[in-house]
């Protein structure tokens, strides 16, 4: 049977079901969210925080730290430039340390304030605002939009209908462009893009990218946050009775009902929520936050700002949907209150200084230098014409800052010893030099087949970089 699409005196658009179907096997397929546009001081604020966050990622890439791509995560090369610090695969620890980092803090936060993170610094959520941004300024407002849809296709639908999304389509496509700089030279990324000259793989990357911010902000949009993002399932694990979270006051709301704005509510036998879905049309993902706490809430406080401005109207005191904790709602005496310093908080916080203290003293006491020392496997040792025993190396030095180095190599476990070759290497910023090494013992100095020492690499230009290699050195 077909469903019917029904719009309420209060603009809310629901779905009215065959009465004949059982709800257990009911399948309710989605419906589309008109989302209300309101003003206030949480949606202000949310505003200016995404602004914030828009313009660092716009901006990064297109910073230079000593003359190079600031930001540049060299896939291809296998190295993230990150203004002064370079990191190569073996450096995974630092990556993970900062990921390590990031989700601690993101738990603290949580178990605090709730889920913030997605309602004021999501990408899905900042960029969706901007999509319907555009939306709501070529088909109007929420009751526009909802007859515009309703009504048959004329020419005043066709070119509102094309210019949202050619508009998203544009934000999509400069959306992508910049992501992918940060993993390529921006710069040449945007002329080759245009000019037709760009590699199949940073076509690619654009234009998958492209359609990926399309379908989420454009059409999946609180799908997103409500049946993929894995965060909004385990969020649950992190909150208490002192969590914060968008709250509606049940006890001073209900019983809920429509009255005139001069009346008295208590002699209606009323609480103060006069039932104007206010709060459920301006909510981006379509809940209800006056059936209780629901995973799909993103604390966005939209609602908040749709209560108060209500709330005003009817010269009632706001705060009926508030940011507050479960204590707070059910304290019976006021000497109990919500304690956001608690053992899970401090517990999370703790952690987090930890895992911080530990990514910065290894970012300290880095060395932009790694060596490998390769043996020669052809020939384990052989005899000179002098009678030294020589064993032949190759040495792989990794220059991991963003300078030029020359690097000097010496040795370390023979008090006599002979380096046949060159000794000193050039290696530019970023590369791996090669250098092929003889070392040459006199045969009285190895009582043992097999003998220990060192490889000592250090900087010409800067005496801090030196690194010690150990390797063997083999006679029988």
């Amino acid at each position: 049977m077909e469903q019917k699409v029904e719009v309420q005196s209060a603009d809310k658009v629901k779905i009215q079901r065959p009465k004949n179907t059982q709800k257990n096997n009911d399948y309710a397929p989605r419906s589309r969210i008109y989302v209300r546009d309101i003003k206030g001081g949480m949606e202000y604020f949310r505003r200016i925080f995404g602004f914030i966050l828009l313009a660092v990622f716009a901006l990064l890439p297109w910073l230079t730290y000593q003359g190079e791509q600031a930001i540049l995560l060299d896939i291809m090369e296998q190295r993230f430039r990150i203004f002064g610090l370079t990191l190569w695969p073996q450096d995974f620890t630092v990556v993970a340390l900062f990921a390590i980092v990031a989700a601690v803090a993101l738990f603290f936060v949580t178990t605090i304030w709730g889920r913030v993170w997605c309602g004021f610094m999501c990408p899905q959520t900042t960029w969706t605002a901007i999509f319907m941004w555009f939306e709501k300024k070529f088909e109007g407002p929420r009751n526009k939009r909802i007859k515009l849809d309703q009504r048959k296709m004329d020419f005043d639908k066709l070119w509102r209908k094309t210019g949202k999304q050619v508009s998203w389509v544009l934000v999509a496509l400069l959306t992508a462009m910049i992501f992918v700089g940060y993993f390529t030279d921006v710069r040449a990324l945007f002329v080759n893009f245009f000019t037709l000259e760009a590699g199949f793989w940073a076509t690619f990357s654009v234009l998958f990218f492209t359609f990926c911010t399309y379908g989420n902000a454009a059409y999946m949009r609180e799908i997103m946050c409500t049946h993929m993002c894995p965060y909004a399932r385990f969020q649950s694990a992190m909150f208490d009775k002192d969590t914060f979270t968008v709250s509606y006051d049940v006890n001073r709301g209900e019983p809920r009902g429509p009255r005139a704005r001069k009346s008295d509510p208590k002699e209606q036998g009323l609480g103060d929520c006069i039932d104007c879905y206010m709060c459920v049309q301006v909510c981006p993902t379509g809940i209800d936050i006056r059936n209780g706490l629901q995973y799909e809430c993103i604390d966005c406080g939209a609602c908040i700002d749709a209560c108060n401005e209500v709330m005003d109207k009817m010269k009632y005191p706001r705060g009926l949907i508030r940011f507050t904790t479960e204590r707070n709602l059910s304290a019976k005496q006021k000497s109990e209150k919500t304690n956001p310093w608690r053992m899970k908080s401090i517990g999370y916080f703790i952690l987090m200084l930890a895992v911080t203290a530990v990514l910065v003293l290894d970012i300290a006491t880095r060395i932009p230098l790694e060596v490998d020392v390769l043996r020669d496997r052809n020939a384990l040792y052989r005899e000179n014409f002098d009678g030294e025993i020589e064993n032949v190396y190759t040495l792989k030095i990794v220059n991991k800052s963003q300078q030029d180095h020359t690097y000097t190599v010496t040795l370390e476990g023979f008090d006599t010893y002979r380096l046949v070759g060159e000794t000193t290497k050039q290696v530019e910023a970023g590369e791996v030099g090669s250098l092929p090494i003889t070392v040459a013992i006199p045969p009285q100095l190895l009582t043992e087949q097999v003998t220990d020492f060192s490889f000592v690499v250090q900087s010409n230009d800067d005496s801090s970089v030196k690194l010690t290699h150990e390797t063997r050195f083999i006679y029988e």
